[in-house]
Formats: structure tokens, sequence, C-alpha cells
């Protein structure tokens, strides 16, 4: 290997545990957000919910396959397009939502849905289309990941918070309240020094290469964002649910994806730059649509 195939980016084992506690953080924030309506929604109308879940773990995967056998990117970078479209859906993605008038409820419903997804689909998803194409092929077996360690890894990382959350929410409904305003801006700067933290320990490595995954991001994320909404209006969603699987599927959890390729792929250039320029890009896409969007009037059965 060489170029940015051959860079380690580097964390110590402090700085790693660090970075798992910062995602603990924002998860447990998440849940204290969630309610035992969010999931009764998927059960009372789960038609959209699914078609989201399918357009996230299944259509958009499968499209990030064809657009690595399109660009032909150097193997890690193709490898962290495949890590981040298997991760589930970011934790902005209800505010994207709600700002460019989709459905929030439904957007809440897909977000906690593919979360908790997560644990099983991530490392099932990016075993399978990692497989499929030769270079990343090569990297999954250099490095052995064991799906089962991934599985108890994302486990630790996002289903303990959320359970934690979500029992302190059921168990403590006052203090809950007080807490999910704060929470929210807390796990919104906690996210931003999470990135912060994972580029300033190998801001070199990140300013010398991070010109070569700009496109591939940007293409990437564009693809995700359209993925979702055009998937929603094949299946005859309205405007405001296209919306919201839209963000769904384009708004992803990069911060999962970083860590992940810390933990299983020793900071492997490629994958790591592109989970931690997308966690950067996104938020810009995901803004300047959520803006174009409340601006454009939705059909007038669905604007009252």
């Amino acid at each position: 290997m060489s170029g940015i195939d051959a860079v380690q980016l580097n964390f110590s084992p402090t700085t790693l545990h660090l970075l798992n506690a910062i995602l603990g953080i924002v998860m447990f924030g998440v849940a204290l957000d969630l309610r035992a309506e969010d999931f009764r929604r998927v059960l009372d109308r789960p038609r959209p919910v699914l078609i989201g879940l399918a357009g996230h773990y299944v259509v958009f995967p499968a499209f990030t396959f064809a657009l690595v056998l399109l660009i032909k990117p150097p193997p890690s970078v193709a490898l962290g397009m495949m890590l981040v479209a298997s991760c589930p859906a970011g934790n902005i993605s209800n505010f994207l939502v709600h700002l460019a008038r989709g459905n929030t409820a439904l957007s809440v419903s897909i977000s906690s849905a593919s979360t908790v997804l997560a644990v099983v689909f991530t490392p099932l998803v990016l075993r399978f289309w990692g497989s499929m194409y030769a270079p990343t092929r090569a990297i999954l077996r250099a490095v052995a990941v064991d799906p089962l360690e991934m599985f108890v890894t994302i486990f630790m990382l996002l289903g303990l918070p959320l359970a934690a959350g979500m029992y302190v929410q059921r168990r403590w409904p006052a203090l809950t309240e007080r807490l999910r305003r704060p929470m929210k801006r807390l796990s919104i700067g906690i996210f931003v020094a999470f990135l912060v933290l994972a580029l300033a320990a190998n801001w070199q490595y990140f300013v010398k290469y991070v010109g070569r995954v700009v496109f591939a991001v940007l293409v990437h994320n564009a693809l995700a964002l359209t993925t979702g909404y055009w998937t929603a209006a094949a299946f005859g969603l309205p405007v405001r649910d296209r919306r919201a699987v839209s963000f769904e599927v384009g708004i992803q959890n990069s911060g999962l994806g970083l860590i992940l390729v810390f933990t299983f792929f020793g900071g492997l250039g490629g994958a790591a730059i592109v989970a931690a320029w997308w966690g950067i890009w996104h938020v810009i896409a995901g803004l300047s649509l959520a803006t174009f969007w409340s601006r454009r009037p939705l059909p007038a059965p669905e604007s009252a």
C-alpha cells in the first residue's frame, strides 16, 4: 500500500477511551429525547418507517458499492465510504427534518429504530459490501475483523447509553425534562469536540490528504440524501415523509464510524479521513438543504 492507504492515524489508548466516552454521552443525550410513543409509532404506522430503514440499510449501501465501482477510490477510502454507509442515522437528523418542515415524528421513529438495529446491521452491512469489493475484502481479511467483536463494541457504544437514557427518562421524568434541552446542546457541543479532538491528534495527515476525499464525500453524501428522498417517493410517501427519509439516509453517525476505524482498522488513513470529513460535510450539506426546503411551500393537503 502507498499514499493515503499507507497512513495510520494514531490515537493513544487513553484518547480512544475518551472518544468512546464522548460518543456514549452523546447517545445518552439522544435517548433522553426518546419516548415510548416513538417506538409505538413504528408498530402503528410501520410502512414509512420500514421504507426509511430499507433506504438506510439496503438501498444506500448498495448505491455506495456502485459508486465505489464507478469512481474507484483508494481501498482505504472505499472502506470508509462503506463503513459510513453502514452506520445508523446521525443525531442531528431530527433537527434538520424539523427545520425542513418534514415529518419530524417519522424522523425520530426511523433514527431511533436505525440506532437500535445498528448493533446488528452495521457489522453485517459492512461485512457484506466490504467482501464484495476485492480491495476492501483484502483489508477486512488483513485485519481479521470479527463481526461478533464489532457487535459487542457497537452495543457498548450505542446500546448501553441508549438503554441508560431511556431508563432515566422512565424512572425520573421530571429530572429528564430538566436535562433534555441542555443535554441536546451539550451533545452537539461534545460531537464537535469529538471531531476536533480526532483531527487535532492527526492534523498533518488530515491537511495532507483531505483533498483526496472531498469529492468522494461530496458525491457520496449527495447520493445519500437523494437516495432517501427518491426511495420514499418511489413508494408513494408524501413530501413531508420524503424529506424525513432523505435526512435519515443522508445524515449518518460518522462519529461511530470514526471510532470503529480506530478500534478495528488501526486508524487506517483513508477510512478515518472519510469518516471525519463526512462528519463536517453532512452538517453543511444538511443545513443547506433543510434551509432550502424550509422556504419551499408544501403541497396543499400537507400544509395544514
